[in-house]
């Protein structure tokens, strides 16, 4: 073997784990966020995880959820919201009244939102009639 072609093999062999490692999907990063208490995130987290698998994606496998709960602090949810773009989440779930999801909607244009709510966030807050479609 001659010595150029033997320095090439070799500058090849060190580039595969660069190539390898580049070609790797990033894991996505989901936040999960509500108004509501820790304790209602900890007795959903089951279903959710659930959910997830049902449409292929495992936590600590092939997602990462970061889960926030501003504790009825509803005046911390931008903060929260603002954090999780920064850190380049794939999704935002607001899950726990439509106060998150309004944060999120705010927050980003970007970023999907899912919101998970009993409340029906096409209605008014105080009068309780649907409202128009804002154009």
């Amino acid at each position: 073997m001659q010595r150029r072609e033997f320095f090439a093999l070799l500058g090849g062999a060190a580039a595969w784990p660069v190539v390898a490692w580049a070609q790797q999907a990033a894991i996505p990063l989901v936040g999960f966020v509500t108004g509501l208490s820790s304790n209602y995130v900890v007795g959903r987290k089951p279903a959710f995880r659930q959910g997830l698998r049902e449409v292929g994606y495992v936590e600590g496998q092939n997602v990462v959820v970061e889960y926030h709960s501003v504790e009825g602090q509803s005046g911390r949810l931008p903060g929260v919201v603002t954090d999780l773009i920064d850190r380049k989440v794939a999704v935002i779930v607001a899950v726990g009244g439509t106060d998150p999801a309004k944060a999120a909607k705010a927050a980003t244009t970007t970023i999907p939102i899912v919101f998970i709510s009993a409340a029906d966030p096409a209605r008014c807050r105080y009068c309780h009639k649907a409202q128009p479609p804002r154009r």
